[in-house]
Formats: C-alpha cells, structure tokens, sequence
C-alpha cells in the first residue's frame, strides 16, 4: 500500500455555539461558495457542545479571530492510505479498521498523537507537523511514502528524512476513557458537487437553526437517548456527510447518495471529560479490537471527545467488546 503526504496545511479550532453569528459570513462562503474560496480542505463537525472545524490555511484566513475560537497551537499534516487501486472486497472491515494495525497502532506505539476524519470516500490521518519525521520512519517498513507537491506525488526518501530525527520516546500507556452510545441511527452519505445549491437552505437549517441548547459532557459510562451530531466534509471537490436518520428525512432522498446497502450506524463516543490533543493511542484504543473482530467502522474526531461510527446490528455487543477491553487494560 501506499501513504501520501497530502499538501494541506490543516488547523483544528472549536466555535463557540453563542458566537457563530460572528462566524455566519465565513462559514456560508466555506460551505457554499467553494469556487470564491481558495480552501481546499473544510470539515465542520457540530456536537453538542460546539462545532470543531478542521481546514486549511486559506479556509483560516477566513475567520476573524474572537474570544468565540479556540485554536490548537499546532499545524497538522493529512495523510491516506492508498491501497493501489486495489478495493476492499464486501467480506472486510472498512474505515478506519482497515488501517489499525499498519498506521494507528504503530503510529500510538511511537508517540504519536493523530486526529482522525473518516469520510464517505476515505480515511483522513491527521498528525502534527513537527511529527512528521517520527511518522515516516514508523511506516516506511509497511508503506510506500508520497509526498503532494503541486499537485503531483513525489516519493519520500526516508534516508533523507533521516536529518534532525530523533527516536521518540516510548508512549506510556493511554488513558482508559468511558464510551456512550446514544441511540440515535446515523447514516454516512455524499451528493454531488453540482446539487449543493438545491440542499444549501436544508443544510443551513439544520446546521445553524435546528440545534438544542448544549448538552453537558457525560461523565459516566450509561448509553444517552440521542447525541446532536452533523458532519460536513468538503474535500478537493468531494462533498461527505454525516447526519442521523431523522435530520436526514428533512432532504430530498433523490439527491442523497448512499451506499448499495443503505446500512445504518450506530455511534460511540468517547471520553467523559475533553481529551485534549497530546495523548496518544486513543484511536487505538477503539480502532484496534474493531479490527480483531474484524467489525467495520468510521472514526471523527472534533475538539473535545472522538466518535467511532459503527454497525447498527450487534451494537451491544460491540460496546461490551469495547468495555471488556478497556477493563482488561486498566
């Protein structure tokens, strides 16, 4: 397989729900009008909390700062795993599963802290910059390494890479985080660039009027009746959404497309506290049984928790296949 450096220049900040007025402008351009925009990489996330947007450094310059954005200090590089041109087959585990054992779980093994953001058509890995050396020399051994330069790839010499790098220090064990699963369906869907305009004011509606008042952050391990969660992905051109199965009754299911199985999703979140952006191995921690029991999944990470999409049936046991594993790294 192959893994490509992507060139996106990526930050990662929270809004704050009682000042996204300020951001209104901003956000319509971002989402709407990408053609008077040079962002190239836009991922707004609301939860119940806040929304937690993920772009590049033209999508950025958009947004005026305010006491409203928290922004974290460090740039953060995208990688993807391509499989050349070699598709999984309807028998294998999917999302972020596929790519546990070879990026995730080396990646935490070496202390490496990563932000995932699956979406319809891949998986993103997003990793600090100043990482990147510990990256490459942790997946060379299983990857052919790529590098974006204008737009072509250009193969990473890991030998050169070699200049200033440092063996990481040995990650300690990772913090065991409760996991909820509200009942809500998701599911995971796209549409085509050029029928934006006709759901623009269904998205708006949903994303900025719809929403309840925040939620506290639970702290305890019981399920949660339903969770606020919309996902809006726009990425060199490919539109990903992730909405549950009631908000999307409020689109037009011709313009909606899914999957041949239609499947829906169940969702795990993650952390009863916020888990901030140094520890490492929290992916792991949910990416890694999933993909021993060979259960398919989509992983989101926002500001504050992380969310694991996986498959409505056998949802119980796949949150007691998570609790046993986490009890037994305790």
């Amino acid at each position: 397989m192959d893994l490509q450096i992507l060139e996106h220049r990526v930050r990662v900040l929270s809004l704050a729900r009682r000042g996204l007025w300020l951001y209104t402008h901003p956000l319509l351009k971002l989402l709407l009008l990408p053609r008077r925009s040079r962002c190239k990489f836009f991922s707004l996330t609301e939860t119940p909390e806040d929304y937690t947007l993920m772009l590049d450094e033209e999508g950025f310059k958009e947004l005026p700062p305010s006491e409203f954005m928290q922004v974290v200090d460090s740039t953060w590089l995208v990688l993807n795993v391509l499989s050349n041109g070699r598709s999984s087959t309807s028998s294998q585990a999917i999302g972020v599963t596929k790519i546990a054992k070879s990026v995730i779980a080396p990646l935490a093994e070496h202390n490496v802290s990563v932000l995932m953001l699956s979406t319809y058509q891949t998986d993103f890995i997003l990793v600090r910059e100043k990482d990147l050396p510990v990256v490459i020399h942790t997946l060379a051994g299983e990857f052919d390494i790529y590098k974006e330069v204008n737009g072509e790839s250009i193969p990473v010499n890991c030998d050169d890479a070699s200049n200033g790098f440092l063996k990481p220090k040995h990650a300690v064990s990772p913090t065991v985080h409760p996991v909820q699963s509200p009942q809500n369906r998701f599911c995971i869907l796209t549409v085509a660039p050029d029928t934006l305009p006709a759901i623009a004011t269904m998205l708006l509606d949903v994303l900025f009027y719809s929403h309840s008042p925040p939620k506290e952050a639970a702290s305890g391990s019981q399920d949660i009746d339903s969770s606020r969660f919309f996902a809006f992905s726009l990425i060199e051109g490919y539109i990903s959404i992730v909405m549950d199965a009631e908000t999307q009754k409020k689109f037009p299911s011709d313009l909606l497309l899914t999957s041949s199985s239609g499947e829906l999703w169940r969702m795990v979140r993650i952390g009863g506290q916020p888990l901030g952006f140094d520890e490492c191995g929290i992916v792991a921690q949910i990416a890694e049984p999933l993909a021993d029991a060979d259960i398919s999944a989509y992983y989101i990470s926002t500001f504050n928790f992380d969310h694991a999409l996986v498959p409505e049936e056998g949802i119980d046991s796949i949150i007691e296949l998570l609790r046993k594993r986490q009890e037994s790294s305790r």
